[in-house]
């Protein structure tokens, strides 16, 4: 009886030392650092994310920036591109008009000038008769109306010349040359041609020859050269559209 008395007593004890156990606190320092680095973690986290986010609009914005700044050139390029094409085809036109008064000016001449009658001469192995000599230049004329064949016209115009150097329409072909040149820009082609006009003494084209040799050199910022001619247009042909408008590009 001794025994078990003494058992239980030993049993009793155990049990309250393990209550004391399992209801001890748990202790304060190791919970709240536990939290503590939960929270820096996540604090961590969250701005990580947002510097992502951030990178990221810095990126977007880099690159919609570079895409406006190249669409705004494009756009500059194709508006100079535009200026450029109008101011060529304005200078086209006039040099068109231009063309086409003068060929209504060899019209009334053609009808007007007198045949010089000559010989017949032989050239590259043929003889070619006066009324030949007018169609070769009623045909090197049309290429500039009719056809409008520029290219055409300037190689009419110098087998014309091979073929008839004395022909009364000599003066006329030179001067048909130097226009085309012209509206080509090929200056010293079509300086060459007006210089020859302009030997011509008696040529009704010699005004507006030094006229156009006036303009080319004015084209080609030679001021001097351009005033001389001017001047040279004012003071033989006194009274001519030819002078009144060289007086007017003098001033």
């Amino acid at each position: 009886m001794f025994s078990n008395t003494k058992r239980a007593v030993a049993l009793t004890l155990l049990a309250s030392a393990a209550n004391f156990v399992f209801a001890a606190p748990a202790p304060v320092s190791d919970l709240n650092s536990t939290s503590s680095v939960s929270k820096s973690r996540s604090s961590e986290t969250e701005v990580e994310r947002l510097e992502r986010l951030l990178q990221n609009r810095n990126r977007v914005q880099l690159q919609m920036q570079e895409q406006i700044d190249q669409m705004s050139q494009e756009i500059s390029d194709l508006r100079g591109q535009l200026e450029r094409n109008s101011y060529e085809m304005q200078q086209m036109l006039q040099r068109q008009r231009e063309l086409f008064v003068e060929l209504d000016r060899i019209r009334g001449e053609m009808k007007s000038a007198p045949v010089k009658e000559t010989k017949p001469t032989e050239t590259s192995g043929k003889y070619t008769p006066n009324v030949d000599e007018q169609t070769a230049y009623q045909n090197a004329v049309d290429l500039i109306l009719k056809k409008r064949d520029y290219t055409g016209a300037i190689a009419a115009f110098q087998q014309f010349q091979k073929d008839y150097p004395d022909s009364t329409y000599s003066a006329n072909s030179h001067y048909w040359l130097g226009q085309l040149y012209f509206a080509k820009k090929q200056d010293k082609d079509a300086v060459k041609s007006f210089a020859a006009v302009v030997s011509y003494k008696d040529s009704n084209k010699r005004a507006d020859a030094l006229l156009k040799l006036g303009e080319i050199a004015e084209r080609n910022n030679n001021a001097a050269q351009a005033k001389k001619n001017y001047q040279q247009v004012v003071d033989e042909y006194p009274g001519s559209a030819s002078a009144k408008l060289a007086g007017s590009k003098l001033k």
